[in-house]
């Protein structure tokens, strides 16, 4: 049989939905792929109930259905406050996966550069390869996970077409202070760059920190190209809503891109979903409060299992240091963890394009039961990973 292609061959299949799989092989807590255990608001269940039966049922508009469109126009006006036009400014797409895959192949040409900060989520690679760019890593210095200013200076010499910006920051948790925005903005300029934002987590952020969005800064936005997402706002990741916001010019592009690769995202979801863009402020409020509460709540075991960990800005993250236990194989260590402990955790090497195995990713949107009953298998588990067989 023939050759596959060779872009194929170039990254792994996804790490973390691997340790789903690996969870529930041995029923264990999944604490690995970053997905809620508690439904969604109780509006949207209602609305996807009535769509489900009232429709619509066919295709809606390629590049999201008019109702969806002012929705979300209004809602991410209100917040950013920019003027976001529902019909000049959006696409709609099959989740933020496909919303980044757009914006890669809207933006960049084969054989264009584009910066990844060090640690990643794991598709921005696979995106750029994907898109025949070549990625330029620009590290994100862990404990803190912050950045050098002429690391990524250098990073911007190589003339890179585009950077990408996770904020806040999946795996690291870190929310970008306005200071590192506006040293980001200033290197994108000067180089020609656009900045392709992923702010997914945008509503999740912790006290005192807060979320700035880029393309609300001042003169940015006709160079950014924003990625979001209902999935992690509203609890919704299995209805794979997502979405582009960008300048008109850029969105012409990004149409004909979400056309070919996927038509358009569901039109009954789309519909029920308008539901959720229109909640008030006070429930973004709330989903505030309720993540803080099971961040202390999975902080306070973390803090029990004797390993250093990294406190998340935002997003629901932890990256745990396993070097204590004396392993120095984090993918052995997770695979250890879910077998003999019963808890999922994802190997952080699969976020690092440096050589680092000694980090591991927990995830904490789950219910208060399920991080108890999860915490309690971790308690002590430095002492008990040091005594492990198999200990590398």
């Amino acid at each position: 049989m023939p050759d596959t292609s060779r872009r194929v061959a170039t990254f792994t299949e996804s790490v973390i939905r691997h340790m789903t799989r690996l969870a529930n092989a041995h029923g264990a807590i999944n604490l690995s792929q970053g997905f809620p255990d508690f439904d969604p608001p109780e509006v949207l269940k209602q609305a996807a109930e009535h769509a489900g039966r009232h429709g619509p049922h066919q295709y809606a508009v390629t590049w999201g259905a008019p109702a969806f469109r002012q929705a979300l126009a209004r809602k991410q006006s209100h917040f950013t406050g920019l003027s976001i036009d529902p019909d000049a400014n959006i696409v709609v797409t099959c989740g933020s996966t496909e919303a980044m895959m757009v914006a890669m192949m809207t933006a960049c040409n084969p054989g264009d550069r584009v910066i990844v900060f060090s640690p990643f989520y794991e598709n921005y690679v696979a995106d750029t390869i994907l898109s025949g760019a070549e990625p330029i890593y620009v590290p994100l210095h862990p404990p803190a996970f912050r950045f050098d200013e002429a690391e990524l200076r250098a990073a911007f010499a190589q003339k890179p077409k585009a950077i990408i910006l996770c904020n806040p920051a999946n795996p690291s948790g870190r929310v970008f202070t306005r200071s590192e925005l506006q040293t980001i903005a200033q290197l994108a300029a000067q180089a020609d760059a656009f900045v392709i934002t992923d702010e997914v987590y945008e509503h999740i952020v912790f006290a005192p920190h807060l979320h700035t969005y880029f393309a609300a800064l001042p003169g940015l936005f006709e160079r950014t190209i924003t990625c979001g997402s209902l999935s992690k706002t509203y609890s919704v990741t299995g209805w794979r809503l997502g979405y582009v916001i960008a300048a008109p010019a850029v969105i012409a592009g990004a149409r004909k891109v979400h056309d070919f690769l996927t038509v358009g995202a569901a039109a009954p979801l789309q519909e029920a979903a308008v539901a959720g863009l229109n909640l008030p402020d006070s429930y973004y409020a709330e989903l505030q409060a309720s993540y803080r509460a099971k961040r202390e709540l999975f902080l306070g075991f973390l803090g029990q299992t004797g390993l250093r960990f990294t406190e998340p800005e935002g997003a629901y993250y932890a990256m745990v240091d396993i070097a204590d236990s004396g392993w120095t194989d984090d993918r052995a260590f997770c695979d250890w963890l879910v077998k003999e402990v019963g808890v999922a955790a994802v190997p952080g090497s699969s976020f690092f394009h440096e050589p680092v195995h000694n980090l591991i990713r927990f995830h904490f949107a789950k219910r208060p039961e399920t991080l108890e009953a999860a915490g309690q298998r971790l308690i002590g588990l430095r002492e008990r990973a040091a005594q492990a067989p198999g200990r590398v």
